[in-house]
């Protein structure tokens, strides 16, 4: 699939003043209130992946403030998002061809050498715009990393179909290209959607205990059985692969909820969670609203 902007393009906000603030200062300000509130995790090793919610910030923020307080002030060599697609069905891995995302907090460029890196060790992985127009599960991403990274370069990744023989190869072509590098790796995804509040918290457990067991394979086999739920749940399988790969051995949720948690209204609710993925891990509780 071709790419229809010029390697020099930055993409602009496409979701800045809906699923979070346009002003620079309200959201610098919503996001350290957030940070502040979320609990450090306890952790023995280096975290190589984290899990992130992408809903509006009023709803998954403080979910999210929890995976970035885990990562806050460490330096990385760059960022690796992956995130679903909502809006286009195509099939394959798209990698944003420009040279960065804007948002309010300014624009964070492009590590072209890694992107490079990875789009030659998969066929269906490639550079084009498809994905990345008005989808919002990488962007939301960015302003947290910019407030706990500062200044960073990232690779922008989104995935058309999300079949397990494709996050394998994902995870492969991302482990190749950074091996060696200190990279952070997202996963961006909510869990199960509309569902009376019991019985989603039901099945987000399912998405929980297959992330702290470690077991990535499982959790995409029970996924396409439907035995639980996750919009992104192809990004979190390959950033769990790839982490693998770069020596993460433990993973553990740091926080769930959903939006009943937020709102109050329990009848049609979506599940939100932080985890990480490390090397070596000591033990802290769960923290479950």
């Amino acid at each position: 699939m071709p790419s229809t902007v010029s390697k020099s393009s930055v993409r602009s906000s496409a979701v800045a003043g809906s699923f979070y603030p346009e002003s620079a200062k309200t959201l610098e300000r919503d996001i350290d209130a957030l940070l502040e509130q979320a609990v450090a995790p306890n952790s023995s090793g280096n975290v190589l992946g984290i899990v992130s919610p992408h809903a509006g910030y009023m709803y998954s923020g403080l979910t999210a403030a929890h995976a970035y307080k885990a990562v806050k002030g460490v330096a990385y060599d760059a960022v690796i998002i992956v995130g679903p697609s909502h809006h286009e069905y195509f099939q394959g891995v798209s990698i944003y061809p420009g040279s960065g995302y804007r948002t309010p907090l300014g624009t964070v460029p492009i590590h072209d050498e890694f992107r490079s890196a990875i789009v030659r060790e998969e066929k269906r992985i490639f550079l084009s715009v498809a994905g990345h127009r008005a989808e919002h599960s990488v962007e939301v991403q960015i302003p947290f990393l910019q407030r706990t990274l500062g200044s960073f370069l990232f690779v922008p990744i989104v995935m058309g179909d999300q079949t397990i023989e494709l996050c394998e190869n994902l995870a492969e072509a991302i482990s190749t290209a950074v091996f060696g590098h200190n990279v952070l790796l997202v996963a961006s995804s909510d869990l199960s959607h509309y569902h009376p509040y019991d019985e989603a918290v039901s099945l987000d457990r399912r998405v929980i205990q297959m992330v702290e067991a470690y077991d990535p394979i499982r959790l995409m086999e029970r996924l396409d059985r439907h035995e639980m739920e996750a919009c992104g749940g192809g990004p979190i399988v390959a950033v769990m692969l790839a982490a693998q790969k770069l020596g993460a051995n433990k993973g553990r949720v740091i926080q769930y909820c959903n939006s009943g948690d937020v709102t109050g209204k329990k009848d049609a609710v979506v599940g939100y969670l932080s985890a990480m993925f490390c090397r070596e891990l000591s033990d802290f509780p769960l923290r479950v609203n």
